[in-house]
């Protein structure tokens, strides 16, 4: 089957890697979207194991289209209705581009549902209702040069939620991103790992969980269980897979996280106990200037504020200012990665960042910069 990833700008090499990890085939990375191939197994291996996209939508029909009728009328022709959808499940559409007449995602999305509820009165004289929150199947379609695709939704809702991070700071990063992140950081638990301005425990959350193979969608119910077509044999031969979380021989290096807030550091313990992770992760309610570095050089990694939600941008040049005093002082030796949605604050770094890479936070254009600390 064909299958696209949904991922955030900058991720999307990181995010081909690890498909093809998985055992995706075909794969093909563009502007924040993954295309690739693979089986039922692999669709269910991706929902358990990703942990950098955070949509995999499954094609099931295309079909040519020039305007409202020929929609209305190549959905009714796309898949067996009949199989797919009984009046006695919900469904929502989801709708992304435009064709000619179908210029509002709203609309279009309208004459899908349309569609589908005519058919299924004709064929059944009832009708699924519509479910936007929670429905039994999500339907998204995409309009693009006289083409329309059908696909379904393997999840209801983005891969990001992990559901074991209930508490959040003010900003928090998605933990698709940092999982992302961390991961072109090139980490593998050999050397210690400090995040001096920790949030929520988002980047060693997912820094740790990578690193033990924990699944990250364990604990979710999708949506293909209730596609007409769905293995339940083969669905808990993957599940018992990815639980299989692999066991580190030795001791784990240093795993450190410093806050400032003392509430927003309560929230990241939180989150670690819940993700099962308190006897890798230690959290420090401190400034960062007060935190202290394990001896043996190591790995930081932050995401600081840069004065677009939090913060304000003029006091903010100090907190740069301080803080790269405090890794050329405290650090010398170790690697940094940053994240900086403002290059104004980056300069008072008084660094040169080695490497860069382009990324969206949201709808923040940022830089992923690593710096060699001497």
């Amino acid at each position: 089957m064909k299958i696209v990833a949904s991922i955030a700008q900058g991720l999307e090499n990181e995010g081909a890697k690890e498909l093809i990890e998985l055992g995706a085939l075909a794969v093909k990375a563009s502007r924040r979207h993954i295309l690739f191939e693979g089986d039922m197994a692999v669709l269910y291996r991706i929902h358990l194991k990703a942990r950098l996209s955070f949509r995999f939508l499954r094609e099931i029909s295309r079909f040519h289209c020039y305007g409202p009728d020929d929609l209305y009328r190549g959905i009714q022709r796309a898949i067996d209705w009949k199989s797919w959808l009984h009046p006695s499940k919900s469904f929502r559409v989801d709708v992304t581009g435009f064709g000619e007449g179908l210029t509002h995602s709203h609309y279009t999305a309208l004459q899908v549902k349309n569609s589908i509820i005519d058919f299924q009165r004709e064929l059944w004289g009832s009708r699924s209702s519509i479910d936007l929150k929670n429905p039994d199947i999500c339907f998204h379609l995409h309009l693009s040069n006289h083409e329309a695709v059908l696909s379904v939704d393997g999840s209801n809702s983005s891969l990001h939620k992990r559901g074991n991070r209930p508490a959040v700071g003010i900003a928090p990063i998605k933990e698709t991103l940092a999982a992302g992140l961390m991961r072109m950081t090139g980490w593998d638990g050999t050397i210690s790992l400090v995040d001096p301005f920790c949030g929520s425990g988002t980047f060693l959350i997912e820094a740790i969980s990578s690193l033990l193979g924990i699944p990250s969608g364990i604990d979710r119910q999708f949506l293909f269980q209730n596609w007409p077509d769905f293995d339940k044999n083969l669905w808990n031969i993957e599940l018992q897979q990815a639980k299989n979380v692999k066991h580190i021989d030795g001791k784990l290096p240093k795993i450190i996280g410093g806050e400032s807030d003392k509430l927003i550091a309560n929230l990241a313990i939180d989150n670690i106990r819940k993700s099962g992770l308190e006897n890798y992760i230690e959290i420090f309610n401190c400034p960062f200037q007060e935190l202290k570095l394990p001896k043996e050089p190591g790995l930081l990694v932050c995401n600081p504020p840069y004065g677009k939600r939090i913060g304000d941008e003029k006091q903010l040049f100090n907190l740069y200012r301080e803080f790269g005093s405090f890794c050329k002082e405290k650090a010398s030796g170790w690697n940094l990665w940053l994240l900086n949605g403002n290059p104004e604050l980056s300069k008072y770094l008084g660094m040169k960042a080695s490497r860069r890479f382009q990324v969206n936070n949201g709808s923040i254009d940022c830089r992923w910069l690593n710096y060699k600390i001497k």
